[in-house]
């Protein structure tokens, strides 16, 4: 009968349940237990990029689950003697999570959906019309914008960089650059890149309307010009010679990127083409997925309220707030508004100088949210003339902001990178 009831109260004991009021961090992983309902709900029902959000919310459970031992956040902190992971300690130590997270340390899962995206995108309307890559590139200027602001309130230079790429509004790119310079700010910033893709449709149109007329609104754009087969198939390689020419970092993505596009457009590797587009592509976003929401532990990810409640002033309680996941939300909004606005309002220059046949509205498909951030542009252009078809006019932008998201993710790297 003893030995029954000592293990009956060691089961009970070792229960994860019980774990919440056992442990002083308990409370937290309740918190992102519930956190991670939230975003299953918005991405079910919803619809919020559910492709990515629902991995992530779902590896977000599984990681806060006491007792379950999925994915252990100490084998991924380095000590001040170590200057790298020891992956064979986490081949040996490591639970599911773990073993699947190295992909995400290594940076192998960024540039395998890079090269999905890659097989996916028609780079003929930025062929077609150069003049939008310079659209591409002012659409980044909220990633600079979100990058001094995060050094303003305490941030390191290395984790500002990796906030600041949210406003490239390019997931794959943001988890990529946080994955090498801030690994403990990867799962708010990931959380935070796929949700503003997300509301792009929210987001963008009110700051659209904001910096244009009902006049540039109207401006019908001119067709594009054809573009031939040699053209798509030279584009991609040398894109890739002169941006790992200029900068080596920005290769893996890329590279990669241009590689899943010579797949589509040579026209003779249809099998490696649609496993791009297909079945690679979605088990990397599934393994990707998973272990992202896995690193968003409640110690690491509200670690600011502890903090918060054992601050001896308001301005220090602020500070902690600021210095958190709720802080990185707020920077990566004012990253995504201000590139935005940076496309729109370059668009509104190049409309001035082309004497008024650049409707400013494809500027704001600058960042790299593809296709959605092109179809907005669509949207809003077809309220005022339902007859005004700005698609692919605004795909050149939204492509040449792809390749402007990882180029200015290549130049943080290069600066910041140990």
């Amino acid at each position: 009968m003893e030995q029954l009831k000592e293990f009956m109260g060691s089961f009970i004991s070792d229960m994860g349940i019980m774990q919440f009021f056992n442990t002083d961090t308990g409370y937290l992983n309740l918190i992102m237990i519930l956190l991670s309902m939230l975003l299953l709900y918005l991405a079910i029902v919803k619809k919020y990029e559910p492709l990515l959000l629902l991995p992530i919310a779902f590896g977000m459970l599984l990681t806060n689950l006491p007792g379950a031992e999925l994915f252990h956040s100490e084998l991924w902190t380095l000590s001040e003697e170590q200057t790298h992971v020891d992956i064979v300690h986490v081949l040996e130590n490591g639970g599911l999570l773990d073993l699947l997270y190295i992909g995400v340390k290594l940076g192998i899962y960024p540039p395998l959906i890079f090269l999905g995206v890659g097989a996916m995108t028609d780079f003929g309307p930025l062929i077609a019309n150069p003049k939008s890559l310079l659209l591409g590139a002012a659409a980044q200027l909220g990633i600079f914008i979100a990058f001094f602001g995060a050094l303003a309130i305490g941030f390191l230079p290395e984790e500002a960089a990796a906030i600041g790429i949210i406003g490239g509004a390019d997931g794959p790119t943001a988890i990529y650059s946080a994955s090498k310079l801030a690994p403990r700010l990867l799962g708010p910033i990931a959380v935070a890149a796929y949700s503003y893709m997300a509301l792009v449709p929210i987001i963008q149109p009110p700051i659209m309307k904001a910096l244009t007329t009902k006049k540039e609104r109207l401006i019908v754009m001119e067709q594009l010009r054809p573009v031939s087969k040699k053209e798509k198939i030279i584009f991609p390689i040398a894109v890739t010679i002169v941006v790992a020419l200029i900068l080596p970092s920005a290769a893996p993505l890329i590279g990669m990127l241009m590689l899943g596009n010579l797949f589509r457009e040579s026209g003779v590797v249809e099998r490696l083409n649609k496993t791009a587009q297909n079945e690679l592509n979605n088990i990397v976003v599934i393994f990707l997925g998973v272990t992202v929401g896995a690193t968003a532990t409640g110690p690491t990810f509200l670690d600011f309220i502890p903090k918060m409640a054992a601050s001896d002033s308001f301005a220090s309680a602020m500070q902690a707030l600021f210095n958190s996941p709720i802080g990185i939300l707020g920077m990566g909004l004012i990253a995504f508004c201000f590139g935005t606005a940076g496309g729109v309002l370059l668009a509104k220059l190049m409309n001035v100088l082309s004497g008024g046949k650049i409707n400013p509205l494809i500027g704001s498909a600058g960042v790299s949210a593809v296709p959605m951030a092109a179809r907005v542009t669509q949207t809003v252009g077809a309220e005022e003339n339902p007859h005004n078809f700005l698609l692919m006019h605004a795909m050149g932008p939204n492509v040449a902001g792809v390749i402007g998201s990882a180029v200015a993710a290549g130049v943080f790297l290069s600066m910041l990178a140990g």
